[in-house]
């Protein structure tokens, strides 16, 4: 039976991961950060794990809690909008940026070499959720700045990811979900969660076709960096 660890799955996409993979019989280990969301999940066939990806202890309790643990697919999918009339006319708060990189990217910074090993001798894949938003050679506004600023450090992050651990045979992709209909996408997105978590996982079932290093949108699609 295959396995999945999903960072971030309370709400959302991640919750929908958590779901979709529970339902095609793969062991999912879900992470959460309150009592109701732990008992969502737990009622979903997850087991939970309590991580807040800002704390250090946190990140290194999910390390021990997953020793010995072989798994096949990671999902780094935590992370917040923050500011969301950021702009080059508005920058944030120190406050505002330490809350969006300190959860979007610090987190993933400090989970790889914890999960790296786990999946190795799967030969599995890292995952983390971005967002087209991080695509420096797309970017054509600066709205949402702190949240692209974030992602495009996120898309760094896998860079390196892939450079340190495909040698190990570890496939690590940067993923965009699109424009979801989720608390953080809003009522008036353009892609249903379902629709756009059953696309990535798609695109994380297939190696051939979604090489390591890669940025793939819910379709498929490759984005530029």
């Amino acid at each position: 039976m295959p396995t999945a660890l999903i960072i971030g799955a309370s709400r959302g996409i991640g919750l929908e991961f958590v779901r979709q993979y529970r339902e095609a019989g793969w062991t999912v280990f879900a992470t959460f950060r309150g009592e109701d969301d732990r008992v969502l999940l737990r009622d979903l066939g997850a087991h939970t794990l309590k991580l807040d990806v800002q704390r250090a202890e946190d990140i290194a309790g999910i390390g021990w809690q997953l020793d010995g643990e072989r798994l096949d697919v990671a999902v780094v999918n935590a992370g917040v909008y923050g500011l969301r009339t950021s702009s080059i006319q508005s920058p944030p708060t120190d406050e505002q940026f330490d809350l969006v990189m300190r959860t979007n990217v610090l987190g993933a910074m400090r989970l790889m070499p914890l999960l790296a090993p786990l999946l190795a001798p799967a030969q599995g894949t890292l995952a983390f959720v971005s967002s087209k938003m991080g695509s420096i050679a797309e970017a054509q506004a600066s709205y949402g700045m702190l949240y692209r600023v974030s992602k495009a450090a996120v898309n760094m992050v896998a860079k390196m990811a892939h450079s340190d651990y495909s040698p190990m045979g570890v496939r690590v992709l940067s993923l965009h979900p699109g424009w979801v209909r989720t608390d953080m996408g809003g009522p008036n997105a353009e892609v249903a969660v379902t629709d756009s978590v059953a696309g990535l996982r798609g695109v994380l079932a297939d190696r051939a076709a979604f090489p390591s290093g890669g940025f793939f949108d819910w379709r498929g699609q490759p984005i530029a960096w």
